[in-house]
């Protein structure tokens, strides 16, 4: 459900010229030999990317001899073609993507994953009194976009009958006006601006129906691992380095993203920053950026039984945590 983020609501065609645009600073000095390789980013730069500024800024990158460059993304940016084909060696993505494109012949490995928690929700006016997610299903409206697995998975779980499903249009006005419509929302995203234009929004987290899927994960190609194993550990280590920063102090990082992303204001990166960092640090003494297999197994298995992939062993589509 990355489809789901603050900017679209705010005038993404406006940011993307900004971005394509302005001049970002450099992303890495180039340091002779280093290994270069771009990480292409699936939406624009806000707090779930906050680890890989905080590590390009601060130099970890180049303490690791790589020479990073991280690419903003946005709608419709088809993060996995570009891995495929070779334009870009490393992106940013969801298990459940990664899963599917595996299914159809794509030979991706999943190496490190920011969110344990599932980021992804269901946004309700706090007023309906609604006490579970299935009270949703219920009675009213549902904007969600179709065809998606957690569309998929929320349909075989809890049925559509009772509600009207619409498409999601990434505006937040439908929300503000309509109240008993819900919408697909990113925890850190659009509660918080609905919050701040008035509403009283409560949100209802898919993780809490079962569905799971590890977000925010840096995959590439498996060729790519095989071929640079030394250089790809050096980056991930370089990566948790630099989410550990960021998850002790955001603050630079933020500006340095709310410079290239202005449609998105200072405060919106504070609040965005405090919400995520639960998500991600997960259970006491898990180690940040880590994937197991039960994980990857229950996630397969709910796929199968969407009908999205054919049963398949999902060990070789992640590389453990060393």
């Amino acid at each position: 459900m990355k489809d789901l983020r603050l900017l679209k609501i705010i005038g993404l065609g406006m940011l993307m010229l900004i971005l394509s645009a302005c001049k970002a600073p450099p992303d890495d000095p180039p340091a002779e030999g280093a290994f270069k390789a771009d990480i292409q980013l699936d939406w624009v730069p806000e707090p779930e990317f906050g680890g890989y500024y905080a590590a390009r800024d601060s130099g970890l990158f180049s303490q690791e001899h790589l020479e990073v460059h991280l690419k903003p993304g946005g709608p419709g940016v088809p993060t996995l073609q570009l891995i495929e084909s070779g334009q870009v060696t490393f992106g940013i993505t969801t298990a459940d993507n990664i899963l599917i494109a595996r299914d159809r012949g794509a030979d991706l490995v999943a190496l490190f994953a920011l969110y344990q928690t599932f980021p992804a929700g269901i946004m309700v006016h706090a007023e309906r009194g609604l006490h579970g997610l299935e009270d949703v299903f219920k009675e009213g409206t549902l904007a969600m976009e179709p065809g998606t697995p957690t569309f998929k998975f929320l349909e075989k779980r809890f049925g559509f009958h009772h509600i009207h499903v619409v498409p999601y249009t990434n505006n937040l006005s439908p929300f503000l006006h309509d109240p008993q419509l819900a919408q697909q929302c990113y925890v850190t995203a659009e509660p918080i601006a609905a919050r701040r234009a008035g509403a009283s929004p409560f949100v209802f987290p898919i993780s809490d129906a079962g569905y799971n899927p590890y977000s925010g994960i840096l995959v590439t190609k498996r060729e790519v691992l095989i071929k640079h194993k030394d250089e790809v550990r050096r980056l991930i280590r370089a990566i948790k380095a630099g989410w550990t920063a960021y998850l002790k102090d955001p603050t630079s990082a933020n500006q340095a993203m709310h410079q290239l992303n202005p449609t998105m204001d200072e405060a919106t990166f504070e609040a965005s920053s405090k919400i995520q960092a639960p998500l991600i640090v997960g259970s006491p003494g898990t180690p940040i950026g880590q994937m197991t297999l039960e994980r990857w197994q229950t996630l397969s298995g709910q796929l199968v039984e969407l009908g999205l992939i054919q049963p398949s062993d999902p060990q070789s589509a992640f590389e453990p945590s060393e």
